[in-house]
């Protein structure tokens, strides 16, 4: 059996960029809620009624969920697309978004609602979208 034909560059790039886009939404949704549960478990402390969980706790927690969801939803993105071979995208896609946390954390760990700096959302979608094309191109 031959092989199929490979997809062209302009439709892998667009599906990268909207499971690249999907992911980044997800996990800042899911960091931004988290973190909002950790500023209720410092107002609750501070009040003197904890809701059973500490501030420290939630703002791991907020760390690693959104750190775990960033890669699921990129592979399993991708790989409902059809594109094959979707491990560099992932370990790029965790790192940036590591790191755009890392930039960004304080920005929304002191008030609820807010969003992480748009230049590093875009950097990484661009950055994970760009890579899909050229790791396909070279194959």
């Amino acid at each position: 059996m031959a092989s199929p034909a490979p997809t062209p560059a302009a439709p892998r790039l667009l599906k990268a960029l909207i499971v690249s886009s999907v992911g980044v939404a997800a996990s800042h949704l899911v960091l931004s809620d988290t973190l909002y549960l950790s500023l209720a478990a410092q107002a609750s402390a501070t009040l003197g009624s904890g809701p059973g969980y500490s501030s420290g706790q939630a703002f791991t927690s907020a760390l690693v969920n959104t750190f775990l969801l960033m890669p699921l939803v990129l592979w399993i993105g991708m790989r409902i697309t059809g594109e094959r071979k979707v491990g560099p995208m992932v370990l790029v896609g965790v790192v940036g978004w590591v790191i755009a946390v890392g930039n960004g954390i304080d920005a929304i760990d002191d008030r609820p609602g807010a969003i992480l700096p748009l230049e590093s959302l875009a950097l990484v979608v661009t950055a994970l979208a760009s890579l899909i094309r050229r790791t396909r191109a070279r194959s």
